[in-house]
């Protein structure tokens, strides 16, 4: 009889711990299945963060157009510290351009500016707006001799280039740090004639000639 109830014991004592054994091997492949789920969704998340484009906000650099634009004191490629408000008198073409990063499109249109006697003369001056640096841009006028004819201007703390809202806009591929392919025209006054982003990346002198033969 003792015998019998210490063999019920021991069954009971298997029966229970065969009973736990499942119950924690289920609660283990419950919280695994749920896991990769989570973690998945999570990285969904940041990559989806990581490819998206922010929207251009065109909305500040649209208020330019009808006012005196913005002035600034930049140094150029041949160490000249160009001032806005001391061309007054002539017409003013700015290209803010990617630079460096922008070959051969924004390359492309530099040179093409300053190889036409109608961006560079006395009535009119062109000025080429990069966020490089001098020592940078030496590398690009060695690769294509013909940038060392145009004005290019270094805005290295892009404040200028924020000013005129130039960051955010659809031409630019890295907003907020760098412009993409953006003109203005300004009048003898300064004041802002024409504005034009350009996504596309040409090279658009001849639309730029007719603007400013609006200009008198």
């Amino acid at each position: 009889m003792k015998e019998n109830k210490q063999n019920l014991i021991l069954i009971a004592l298997i029966v229970g711990f065969i009973i736990l054994l499942i119950v924690v091997v289920v609660a283990l492949a419950d919280d695994s299945s749920k896991t990769p789920q989570n973690i998945e969704v999570s990285n969904q998340d940041d990559m989806s963060g990581h490819h998206e484009s922010a929207a251009p906000d065109e909305n500040a650099f649209n208020s330019l157009l009808g006012k005196v634009a913005p002035n600034f004191n930049l140094k150029s490629y041949d160490d000249k510290e160009i001032e806005l408000e001391k061309l007054r008198g002539k017409k003013v073409v700015i290209f803010f351009t990617e630079g460096l990063m922008c070959y051969p499109a924004c390359w492309n249109q530099m040179a093409a500016f300053g190889q036409d006697s109608a961006f560079n003369n006395k009535d009119v001056v062109t000025l080429n707006i990069a966020v490089d640096n001098k020592n940078e841009w030496k590398d690009a006028v060695e690769k294509m001799p013909e940038l060392a004819k145009t004005t290019v201007l270094f805005d290295n703390n892009r404040s200028v280039s924020n000013e005129y809202g130039v960051l955010t806009l659809a031409s630019s591929m890295h907003k907020g740090q760098y412009p993409g392919h953006t003109y203005l025209i300004l009048d003898r006054k300064g004041i802002v004639k024409f504005i034009y982003d350009d996504p596309q990346m040409g090279v658009r002198n001849d639309e730029l000639k007719k603007e400013l033969e609006k200009i008198e």
